[in-house]
């Protein structure tokens, strides 16, 4: 067996995949944008906003995240799901049949609200710039971040059962696909189960939908299929901000109805680059640190929002991959961002990665976020926690909690202004004050990573 073949097979993590070859880092780049792919074109379906846009800010996103956080964090931007409440108060109304419809000439101010929310990721990043990351850290001790993850993880559960429930035969498997090829598979086939389980599973569907089972594939997305374009272009005048927000009362109605959602949103960053780095076995809080990666995701969704994309977030999906391959070169991710940029100028290869069917996408789902959850397991184990401490037990008790049973946020007014924080936020503001307050500490951040910090 080759060198080169033992890296592939081998359970060591690979953190320079250029040793697989050019061939097999493009498998794996694509096996990143199947994954991204589901979640990422449900956003804009949501809200109205244009799937094209979508995924080519979703891949300039990426790239331009992974420039400023120094090339070295392995995140995918997908499209963000906790600014749905902001499009729907802003562009949403009901019809006199009781419908809810959307205003698609109020998108423009829906994604302008957005985008100031992403210039809020500035502010915070200015404040960890300044502020010594070794004093930072001791807010983030694995007691906290960890719970968090498992958080992640498991708030995103519901959906993977709910689009497996559409077709449990089709998400069985799936879900056993990958499962085999990550356990029995030999060479590249173990490092691509993902890529492998939607490519047997939609053939099984297309067997299915031949043998009598119309529902398999959504009629609606076969006809979008037939009448999509080869060539496009993904960004439409009518959709981008410039030029079509005049009215600044909607304006300002716009902005304070979304910016006050970065809050959330910030937190959540914070919890997913704490996946990541647990996943990864690197410290991105240290190096490069959260300036730069909130920059990174902060800017990218402004950029987004301006061009009538939707707010971009680091990936949950996509750490479910690093997870289960166990490659973390962000070489590999990168790959992922330009695939989704050509398909952006391909909306006929859009509408056919879109017709996979939903029970496929939740199949492949249940595994990767239970990956995410186990990861938080994990670094709480490798960090040996001590839960025979009683303000341990507090803190995780109180970020599940919180993250499981405010299933609808909490909503509150400041001013005319009003706030809606996710479960997870609050899980995540609620286990960092509490981890500040609470006596007995004894989370020692490494001097060797806080020099590493001063020295970057």
């Amino acid at each position: 067996m080759s060198k080169k073949e033992k890296i592939v097979v081998g359970s060591e993590p690979i953190y320079d995949a250029r040793k697989l070859g050019v061939p097999k880092m493009l498998i794996l780049g694509f096996q990143h944008t199947f994954a991204m792919f589901g979640a990422t074109v449900l956003v804009p379906l949501l809200t109205g906003l244009d799937i094209a846009t979508t995924l080519l800010m979703a891949g300039l996103g990426t790239l331009f995240f992974h420039l400023v956080t120094k090339f070295k964090v392995p995140a995918f931007l997908g499209s963000s799901f906790a600014f749905l409440g902001g499009y729907a108060a802003v562009t949403n109304y009901t019809n006199e049949a009781g419908e809810t419809l959307i205003n698609k000439e109020m998108l423009p101010y829906a994604c302008l609200g957005v985008a100031c929310a992403g210039l809020v990721y500035l502010v915070l990043s200015i404040l960890f710039a300044i502020f010594d990351t070794a004093k930072i850290m001791k807010f983030f001790p694995p007691v906290v971040t960890g719970p968090i993850i498992i958080a992640i993880g498991l708030g995103l559960a519901g959906s993977a059962i709910s689009n497996c429930q559409t077709n449990w035969i089709l998400a069985l498997i799936a879900l056993a696909s990958v499962i085999v090829f990550n356990i029995w598979g030999k060479g590249m086939s173990k490092i691509v189960p993902i890529l492998l389980g939607i490519i047997i599973s939609c053939a099984v569907a297309t067997v299915m939908n031949f043998a009598g089972d119309g529902d398999v594939f959504d009629p609606a997305k076969i006809q979008a299929l037939k009448d999509a374009a080869w060539i496009g272009l993904p960004i439409h005048k009518e959709n981008i901000v410039f030029g079509n927000v005049t009215d600044k009362s909607k304006i300002i109605s716009a902005i304070i109805a979304i910016v006050p959602i970065s809050l959330a949103t910030m937190m959540e960053h914070i919890g997913d680059i704490s996946a990541i780095g647990a996943t990864t076995g690197k410290n991105f809080i240290a190096d490069p640190g959260f300036k730069r990666t909130l920059i990174g995701d902060g800017v990218a969704t402004t950029f987004a929002s301006l061009f009538g994309g939707p707010a971009n977030t680091t990936y949950g999906e996509n750490t479910g991959v690093l997870a289960l391959t166990k490659v973390y070169d962000p070489r590999v991710v990168r790959i992922a961002a330009g695939v989704a940029i050509l398909l952006s100028f391909s909306p006929k290869v859009a509408a056919l990665i879109s017709l996979i069917p939903t029970a496929i996408i939740g199949g492949i789902s249940f595994i990767l976020y239970g990956m995410i959850s186990a990861i938080g397991v994990r670094n709480v184990v490798e960090n040996k926690v001590d839960f025979s401490k009683s303000r341990n037990l507090i803190v995780a008790a109180v970020i599940l909690v919180c993250a499981f049973g405010i299933s609808g946020g909490i909503s509150f007014a400041v001013g005319s202004i009003n706030i809606t924080l996710s479960g997870l936020a609050v899980a995540s503001i609620s286990g960092i004050v509490l981890n500040a307050i609470l006596p007995g500490k004894d989370y020692v951040f490494k001097a060797e990573d806080a020099k590493k910090v001063k020295n970057n």
